[in-house]
């Protein structure tokens, strides 16, 4: 399975700058054969609490200009939405949804994962609603889940899809100053779940202040780091050997001693 990652420096609260850019970067690959391209959470926004803004609902130009380029480049796409909840006003809002959609090669949506715990120390959860189910769905055959940045502070979550899944993607916006812990917690998941783990992260600096410094990275079911993005690469491309789960859940099946 050959992966790319696409670290965003995303436009501050700007829909069609950061579509136009993204359609601009999957130029650049369209020679390279993809099977799945990552973008980090909330990628056409930033990690914005201006819901009235930012938030579209998929009849927007995002939902189906994710679509579109999914089919058109013929590779599977994960994406970070903002989703409007319909009757969403200035004058009466209610809470928009944190979403990671998911589409396949003919920009049919596959899933869509709201965010199980929006990140209480900027207050999101005044602002995107909660989820409180995770998803399943499957690249070429390979079983995969998706998770949303803060959710990967909580294991228990990524228990709830093990051992039904062999990859885990994980899109985020993820300050630099937690660097460390965004690059050790991927790698947690990845070893107590014997599985791969794709994290995403963006890059610049957003208009609250915050720096982030990319770091996206692929992780083995061993706990090996296998690729690691620096903030300086755009993008970032990695063949992944899917039958490596297997092979390491056979021969330490830790799994099967869970309680």
């Amino acid at each position: 399975m050959k992966l790319a990652v696409l670290q965003m420096d995303s436009v501050w609260q700007d829909s069609r700058a950061n579509m136009q850019q993204l359609a601009e970067q999957l130029a650049k690959l369209s020679d390279e054969d993809i099977d799945v391209l990552v973008l980090p959470e909330l990628f056409h926004s930033g990690f914005s609490m201006d819901i009235e803004n930012v938030a579209e609902t998929k009849q927007g130009a995002v939902y189906p200009g994710l679509m579109n380029l999914a089919r058109q480049h013929q590779c599977y796409l994960i994406a970070g939405f903002a989703e409007r909840i319909d009757g969403m006003t200035r004058e009466a809002p209610v809470l928009a949804r944190n979403c990671a959609l998911v589409f396949d090669r003919n920009g049919n949506e596959q899933a869509c994962y709201l965010k199980n715990h929006p990140f209480s120390l900027s207050g999101e959860q005044h602002f995107y609603q909660a989820g409180s189910q995770t998803v399943l769905f499957e690249i070429d055959g390979v079983p995969c889940s998706v998770f949303i940045c803060y959710d990967l502070r909580f294991p228990e979550l990524f228990r709830k899809v093990m051992p039904q899944t062999e990859m885990v993607f994980v899109i985020a916006n993820w300050p630099s100053s937690r660097q460390r812990h965004w690059e050790i917690l991927l790698q947690a998941r990845a070893i107590e779940n014997q599985c791969f783990v794709v994290g995403v992260n963006r890059t610049g600096t957003d208009a609250n202040g915050l720096h982030y410094a990319g770091g996206s990275m692929v992780v083995d079911p061993l706990g090996d780091v296998l690729a690691h993005w620096p903030e300086v690469e755009q993008y970032g491309l990695f063949t992944v050997d899917t039958e490596k789960v297997k092979q390491v859940r056979q021969q330490f099946p830790f799994l099967q001693d869970r309680k």
